[in-house]
């Protein structure tokens, strides 16, 4: 099981959020330097351009650019990624997967994008087991379940995330497994080595964990350690 330390963007720098939402902002830095130090640890890690998300065009990209430049890691990314431009423009810096959320539903741009770019990664961003789009503000009538089966046609690399787990430290969702991916990554409110163990347990191939680290709740070697 793999382990994807997370640098969510606003203005530059490396935020979180509380539940996805804008006004709960709180900031831990240079983007550039974090990444450094996950450097040091793993090769991969998961980057989230918050103002991408809210704006639906990503804003953040040079900083990814330098994250890749900088420390040599390999790059998943998301938020805002709704136009085949921007996606062209994340793999001609070096990104390794491209993460669509809202876009991911117009099943003619998929179909376009899965065939032209490698590692298409949808995220299946889920609140009270429906479907959140457009930076979470909105939510759909679709379940997670009827997404992944709508989806699992044009793309082999899915990740479930948890909103009203997002940034809580509170601990998993409890999820069964409903999947048939090889790739398919769990991502909101993992702070703890057991709920990792658990995840592994359910059939995640991946977690993301973001503010338990920033907060030192836990540390990416005692994860690593255990697995």
């Amino acid at each position: 099981m793999r382990i994807y330390p997370a640098i969510d963007l606003m203005s530059g720098k490396a935020v979180r959020l509380y539940k996805g939402k804008k006004e709960s902002v709180k900031v831990y830095g240079d983007p550039v330097e974090i990444a450094k130090d996950f450097a040091k640890l793993l090769d991969k890690i998961h980057v989230v351009d918050l103002d991408g998300a809210f704006e639906g065009k990503p804003k953040n990209l040079d900083v990814v650019r330098r994250i890749i430049e900088e420390t040599g890691l390999r790059v998943q990314v998301g938020g805002g990624f709704r136009d085949y431009e921007s996606i062209a423009k994340a793999y001609s810096i070096g990104v390794e997967n491209v993460i669509i959320g809202t876009k991911a539903f117009d099943l003619e741009f998929l179909e376009k994008v899965t065939q032209d770019f490698e590692g298409i990664t949808v995220s299946l961003d889920a609140r009270g087991g429906r479907i959140a789009v457009k930076g979470w503000l909105e939510e759909s009538s679709i379940s997670v379940e009827e997404a992944y089966e709508m989806l699992r046609k044009y793309v082999n690399r899915f990740i479930y995330t948890a909103i009203e787990k997002d940034g809580t430290l509170t601990g998993i969702e409890k999820i069964e497994r409903f999947w048939d991916r090889e790739e398919f990554i769990y991502a909101g409110g993992v702070s703890s080595v057991e709920d990792v163990l658990k995840l592994k347990e359910i059939g995640f191939s991946g977690a993301i964990v973001g503010k338990a680290l920033y907060e030192e709740k836990i540390s990416l070697e005692e994860i690593l350690e255990v697995l």
